[in-house]
């Protein structure tokens, strides 16, 4: 009797609950469209892109160097004298040394343009999200998936909310 009972507990369960899903709401964003295709994703790509530029350009003029150096080290070390290959070494470990610091800054930097702009579109679509789910009456809207049917996506409706708050600003 008590595993009858066990068994049925369940079931009983997912009948009293049925008719009460049969008026809930559904609906799923995919976070990851929204960053990568929102206009205001695309203007923060671009506008850190331009900020970073100089940067980047100078580490590349520096990684060049860099290259020219070790070429020079490897095909002059046989015929160099003994102190003027050691000064070249050093000086070639020294450069190497600053790019990788400044490589490293660099990506840290960028890092942390690239969260800041990402945290301010999250929340910009977390509140029109809030605001479709309010208008269309939705009872839950969810990111993180493993699977979700076509019918209740509503990422393009936030993208396009997005876009239309950009033109309003």
């Amino acid at each position: 009797m008590k595993y009858v009972f066990k068994a049925l507990v369940p079931v009983l369960l997912a009948l009293a609950v049925t008719p009460a899903l049969a008026e809930f709401k559904l609906g799923f964003v995919n976070g990851q469209r929204v960053v990568n295709e929102s206009p205001q994703a695309v203007r923060a790509k671009k506008k850190i892109e331009k900020e970073f530029e100089k940067r980047d350009q100078e580490l590349q003029k520096l990684s060049k160097q860099l290259q020219t150096m070790q070429e020079a080290l490897e095909k002059n070390a046989v015929t160099m004298a003994e102190g003027e290959r050691r000064n070249k070494e050093r000086e070639f470990n020294d450069l190497n040394r600053d790019f990788q610091r400044k490589q490293r800054e660099f990506r840290e930097d960028l890092n942390l343009r690239q969260n800041e702009e990402m945290a301010a579109i999250f929340e910009r679509a977390n509140k029109i999200i809030k605001q479709i789910a309010e208008a269309e009456k939705f009872d839950l809207i969810v990111q993180e998936v493993v699977y979700f049917s076509p019918r209740i996506d509503i990422t393009e409706k936030v993208i396009k909310a997005l876009g239309d708050g950009a033109a309003a600003k």
